[in-house]
């Protein structure tokens, strides 16, 4: 958790959420800030994320209409007010007192959907706690586990709960080489526990191996499998979700498998180093599953106008996560609601400086040079 929290109110000049990224670092424990900001091996792709979205030109349309700019989408048969989404993120009882609750109720003021992590710091009866005092939607982020009835049970409680969707991790049979979690050995310091998934884990199988030359984590799956996916698909009453796809082909197979979406990321670059950047990633993504599916994106969403891009580049909504868990930790349930805000209000320039008053105006015309993507 952070050394201290502020309960100050927001400072006037924090515009930007690249504003909130210092103030977290002062406050979190070394280890905790490595986990949090850091990426794969070199974290090349970690850098390449934001890069992308920043290499990308606008190309905007003069003498249209303004007035009324409606960043409104359709997700799943629900309407928001705006694409931003809470990626799902680890154990936010490290950045502040009340970990999830306080990020639900910060979404919740911010109009966001809320995708709850299975490697939270709450429960998922803490969690739906939180959910149903805000009346906050969520979805349920899943790994599965090596243990397949312990998944089942999970879904089930999940959905039982109130999840509306389930978000299948499909890039993590384990984990990355994260240097800098190797390095300050996070996985056994306080704080590190996962309350969700540990009744899952089983004795580490290689205990005398050192943490840092250990493949496989007993949390994840590394059998995990296409069959997996149709299997999770099959036992749900909600629609399931793939995060982690980076490949047309593999997008099109998870659809053909039964997905409702898929999420193109590269984990916040925290898995394998120097694959692409998902803005490099979404457009061939986009166009092979030809809009059967919502297609959303993560990695590297700074600014409002990234949020533009992503748009035009086809996808429905976009995912954030190390900008709100810099506010989470802090200014607490406020920290969470103002990056959503000061995105919201980047993307609601963008759009009217763009001339395009609705997110469907949004297009592949948008992008410099005009009409070519």
């Amino acid at each position: 958790m952070a050394e201290s929290s502020s309960s100050e109110p927001i400072a006037d000049g924090i515009v930007a959420v690249h504003q909130l990224e210092a103030p977290a670092a002062r406050l979190l424990a070394g280890p905790v800030w490595d986990y949090v900001s850091g990426g794969a091996a070199d974290e090349i792709t970690l850098a390449d994320n934001s890069a992308a979205w920043r290499r990308l030109r606008l190309a905007p349309h003069t003498l249209v209409d303004v007035s009324t700019i409606d960043t409104s989408i359709e997700l799943l048969g629900r309407t928001w007010p705006h694409p931003i989404v809470l990626a799902p993120t680890a154990r936010h009882t490290a950045y502040w007192p009340d970990g999830e609750a306080a990020t639900i109720r910060g979404a919740r003021a911010a109009d966001a959907l809320y995708v709850q992590s299975s490697l939270g710091g709450t429960d998922l009866a803490g969690v739906a706690h939180a959910t149903h005092d805000a009346d906050q939607p969520w979805w349920f982020q899943v790994y599965i586990q090596r243990d397949r009835g312990f998944t089942r049970e999970l879904v089930a409680q999940a959905i039982a709960l109130g999840a509306e969707a389930l978000v299948l991790t499909v890039d993590t049979p384990t984990l990355g080489a994260r240097d800098r979690d190797r390095r300050s050995n996070l996985g056994t310091s306080e704080g590190a526990a996962y309350p969700i998934l540990m009744a899952a884990a089983p004795s580490v199988p290689d205990e005398d191996i050192p943490r840092h030359r250990r493949v496989y984590n007993p949390l994840l799956a590394p059998d995990i499998t296409w069959t997996d996916l149709e299997w999770l698909v099959d036992l749900s009453d909600v629609p399931v979700l793939t995060k982690g796809v980076l490949r047309a082909d593999d997008a099109v197979r998870c659809v053909d498998a039964g997905a409702a979406g898929v999420l193109v990321s590269n984990h916040g670059a925290r898995n394998l180093d120097t694959v692409p950047a998902t803005a490099d990633a979404l457009p061939a993504v986009v166009h092979a599953l030809g809009g059967t599916v919502p297609v959303l994106v993560d990695g590297g969403i700074r600014r409002g106008t990234d949020i533009a891009k992503a748009l035009a580049l086809g996808a429905t909504a976009v995912l954030v996560g190390r900008p709100y868990l810099w506010g989470l930790t802090v200014y607490g349930a406020a920290g969470v609601t103002h990056v959503v805000e000061m995105l919201r209000t980047e993307l609601d320039m963008a759009m009217a400086l763009l001339g395009t008053p609705t997110i469907a105006d949004l297009g592949p015309d948008i992008l410099w040079p005009p009409g070519v993507v």
